[in-house]
């Protein structure tokens, strides 16, 4: 019980830095979203409701409009497409003044993923720039089992390992910029696992620079006969030796808590 208010404390605190850090890092200028294939946009044309239109952005980038036709979109944002059909508007001599609105109302073609031990997984639209702490926190943050670490995916390039409290510390070199086609994975939390003459045998989760000391802790401490100045360490396939209990637990480490002689 005290290791998973642990656990939610520890992810609270992260998410009030992730909101400072967030703040901190100064993000780059965006003309905002840039459209693609099916993308879903609404052409509004203010008076004129039929020169208007719903539709998606087919594959080769291009809608086509009531009056002017086709039209190439993609990579255009919002704002450029409206400027666009006003052009296209006056220049084929079908209004004079246009007042074009354009709103994305589907992202589809430049998103990210985000899977793993994450409270809503899914699909996350750029529709900005995005840090990964920023798609992290859309997604509802890391679950109780997830672990201090996340991957970053990117077509072409080798997985990147990103530590979630340099995520949270807001540094911009280790917080990246998310690309279209991204994926951020949380997997399960490294644990530790411990039995013997302990109160709350079984595995745990391992936190940042947690000692043996630590864990045995988190495990409720020895029972009646049990000694914490008698642990076993089993690391590998190494033999078993004599636990420190300074020394910094490491994933899959097996500790064995013996009776104490009276």
């Amino acid at each position: 019980m005290a290791f998973g208010v642990l656990r939610k404390m520890i992810g609270a605190l992260a998410l009030l830095a992730g909101f400072a850090g967030s703040i901190a890092v100064a993000q780059p200028a965006s003309p905002g979203y840039r459209l693609g294939p099916d993308d879903a946009i609404q052409v509004v044309i203010y008076g004129q409701p039929e020169a208007g239109i719903t539709t998606r952005v087919k594959a080769d980038g291009t809608i086509v409009m009531p009056f002017i036709g086709k039209v190439d979109v993609d990579g255009l944002t919002n704002i450029a497409l409206a400027e666009l059909i006003t052009e296209r508007m006056v220049a084929g001599g079908f209004l004079r003044q246009p007042v074009v609105n354009v709103e994305v109302t589907q992202y589809v073609s430049r998103s990210v993923n985000v899977a793993g031990r994450v409270s809503s997984p899914g699909i996350i639209p750029l529709d900005r720039p995005y840090r990964a702490l920023e798609v992290l926190l859309k997604s509802g943050w890391i679950r109780e089992n997830g672990a201090t670490y996340v991957y970053l995916r990117r077509r072409g390039q080798a997985e990147v390992q990103l530590a979630v409290e340099d995520l949270v510390r807001g540094s911009g070199d280790k917080d990246p910029l998310l690309q279209p086609g991204d994926t951020i994975f949380v997997p399960d939390a490294d644990n530790f696992f411990i039995y013997g003459q302990i109160n709350r045998p079984g595995s745990f989760p391992i936190l940042p620079g947690m000692t043996v000391r630590q864990a045995l802790a988190i495990a409720g401490g020895a029972t009646a006969t049990g000694s914490v100045n008698k642990v076993g360490l089993l690391r590998g396939n190494a033999k078993e030796v004599d636990a420190d209990l300074a020394d910094i637990v490491r994933k899959n480490d097996v500790f064995v808590v013996k009776e104490r002689l009276f």
